[in-house]
């Protein structure tokens, strides 16, 4: 039995195909239309699904998209009516999308499926999409389950009991409060964009002190012994507004949000600081009542505040269950997975059997391309590719990576979800202090304070990280181990200073405050790239490379070999393996400033 799952019309739009409970297939519409955060119905998404499982979509059983439009709708009206007549610009903003579109969600699926099929459709409730996202494929037979976001369709938090094929969602915390909107607002104040700006907030943290930790705990947000919060919407404008926050929110701090162009002061680092301080404390209050009423010993993560790999990493090292397992595609993106994967185990109550280490396949689930589309590709874009034997290919990129060189790096499949992990990178020495830099301002075209994530074989990471457990879709942050740390000598160095003091024997990848967000490799889930940092570690006895994701900055991940091959002549990237072939730049190569600018402008920014 073949089942579509579809996400769209919100943020990180997405298809996934499972057949006869085994997920063939999925990936969002942004890496095909070139377009981040890309929430149109995922027309190409659902065609490359579609061709991946060999069939049209008159073979498809069942098709189950990853909420319930008519009950978010009635959110949305129940609020506007409720903060008459204050929302008014913002309801005529959204009505006409919601008219002309998302109230019509069978008749766009129908039409993204050429009206061939012929079968039902199912709505999930969102949260119970994140939830099956992050249970059904996880390897365990039982666990607890916690999903946080901004909101689905009135609730923005649950917790529940998962066993065998069951997924049971127990409570509810309901819009407006919510963690995913508070930290939302925190992001835009920042000056960061809202949806897609979080992971910046949380990397600018630790350059801060928790000096507003106190302010908010007091006057924003109410974190109650049973886990839940409570907002004081008297400070919040999303409800009737087309801001996040408005002015008393702005007197609170003392200060109006950043402008996005504005240099970022140390109250901005602090600000970060102190929201992710009461959002890790949030998320243990959260875990701790799931716990104490599931009793379970294993915890399941889904929805975009379980991308927060800071939070993780302390419910990992502090809170009180055993095992963590985190959904690569923990957002929105995810429930075009979890809707999938619900219909067969939930709706037609197919038994379930866990698989180790995961049912996700290492979240390699996106398109490949063969090894003539590559030679073309290179042909037309002007690249001069070499085609090398494997154990040549890793070589020459050793080679390169030990002199200080940056190579980009595509092979097999498509990662499903916001993180590169090993598919589609760009790889770099995390042993050489100036890679960070190097990386975020000649390669990725972004805020030079950004950190970089380790790749790290699975079987060495104790030796270099004190992690207590696997990592493999980078979802975990933890502190680089005693052994591997530097004495700091920092002088009082504070802000942005503290960049230039090296903490490890891995800079590149360790952040400001001793941790690193790790992804932990091993060959079960994606051999190519385990065989290369096994190479790496046995000509340079480090089994650890910087590992970032193949894009500029504001673009999307790329998804096809001309991608890969325009963006490499676009950046300062010294090389690229891609598949058997390896393009190196020679002088006459490298593109001048003017016409990188170009490229980069072509993407709005991030």
């Amino acid at each position: 039995m073949r089942i579509l799952g579809v996400s769209a019309f919100y943020h990180d739009s997405a298809a996934c195909l499972v057949e006869d409970g085994r997920i063939v297939a999925a990936a969002q519409e942004e890496r095909f239309t070139r377009v981040k955060h890309d929430h149109r119905f995922p027309l190409h998404a659902i065609a490359f699904c579609l061709a991946e499982a060999g069939i049209s979509a008159a073979d498809l059983d069942l098709v189950a998209f990853y909420d319930k439009p008519f009950t978010k709708f009635e959110r949305l009206l129940e609020t506007y009516m409720a903060y008459a007549p204050s929302g008014f610009r913002s309801f005529l903003k959204a009505m006409p999308l919601w008219l002309k579109q998302k109230l019509h969600t069978g008749r766009e699926m129908d039409r993204a499926l050429g009206g061939r099929y012929r079968g039902p459709f199912l709505y999930a409730d969102h949260h119970l999409s994140h939830a099956a996202s992050a249970f059904l494929p996880s390897p365990f037979e039982r666990a607890a389950c916690l999903t946080m976001d901004g909101v689905g369709e009135w609730s923005t938090t649950t917790f529940g009991r998962c066993e065998g094929s069951r997924v049971e969602l127990l409570e509810e915390l309901r819009f407006p409060h919510s963690l995913g909107l508070l930290y939302s607002a925190f992001t835009y104040h920042a000056g960061f964009k809202v949806n897609s700006g979080e992971y910046k907030l949380m990397g600018l943290a630790p350059y801060g002190e928790p000096v507003y930790a106190d302010l908010i705990r007091k006057h924003l947000v109410d974190l109650r012994p049973d886990g839940s919060l409570r907002l004081n919407m008297e400070y919040f404008t999303y409800c009737d507004g087309l801001r996040m926050t408005g002015p008393r929110f702005d007197a609170l701090l003392g200060w109006k949000p950043r402008d996005p162009s504005a240099p970022i002061e140390p109250r901005h680092m602090d600000l970060a600081r102190s929201i992710q301080e009461v959002t890790e404390e949030a998320m243990l209050g959260m875990a701790r009542r799931v716990h104490a009423e599931t009793g379970m010993r294993d915890l399941v993560l889904a929805g975009g505040v379980a991308l927060n790999c800071v939070g993780n990493g302390r419910l990992l090292r502090e809170g009180p269950f055993e095992r963590i397992f985190v959904q690569p595609a923990a957002g929105d993106a995810g429930g075009a997975l979890g809707a999938a994967l619900f219909a067969w185990h939930g709706a037609l109550g197919r038994p379930r059997t866990p698989s180790e280490p995961d049912a996700l396949r290492g979240s390699l689930l996106g398109p490949a391309f063969p090894d003539e589309a590559i030679a073309e590709a290179a042909a037309a874009e002007g690249g001069r590719a070499e085609r090398l034997p494997r154990e040549a290919l890793l070589a020459r990129i050793v080679d390169l990576l030990d002199e200080g060189g940056v190579v980009g790096w595509f092979q097999g499949r498509m990662e499903f979800g916001p993180r590169a992990l090993g598919a589609r990178s760009i790889l770099g020495d995390p042993r050489k202090r100036e890679m960070q830099r190097r990386l975020n301002l000649k390669i990725k075209f972004r805020e030079s304070f950004r950190p970089f994530a380790p790749a790290v074989l699975a079987e060495e990471a104790r030796s270099w990280f004190d992690l207590p457990s696997e990592s493999p879709y980078m979802l975990m942050t933890a502190p680089v181990a005693a052994g591997r740390r530097v004495p700091a000598a920092e002088g009082g160095a504070k802000g942005f200073a503290r960049l230039e003091v090296p903490l490890s024997e891995i800079p590149a990848v360790t952040h400001v405050d001793g941790s690193a967000r790790i992804q932990t490799v091993d060959a079960a889930r994606n051999p190519a790239f385990h065989e290369l940092l096994t190479e790496w570690k046995r000509r340079t006895g480090c089994g650890v490379l910087v590992n970032t994701s193949f894009n500029v900055r504001g673009e999307p991940i790329v998804c096809t070999p001309r991608d890969a091959i325009r963006c490499f002549r676009h950046t300062h990237m010294d090389a690229l393996a891609i598949g058997p072939y390896f393009l190196r730049k020679a002088p006459a190569d490298r593109m001048d400033d003017a016409s990188m600018a170009a490229y980069r402008d072509k993407f709005s920014p991030d």
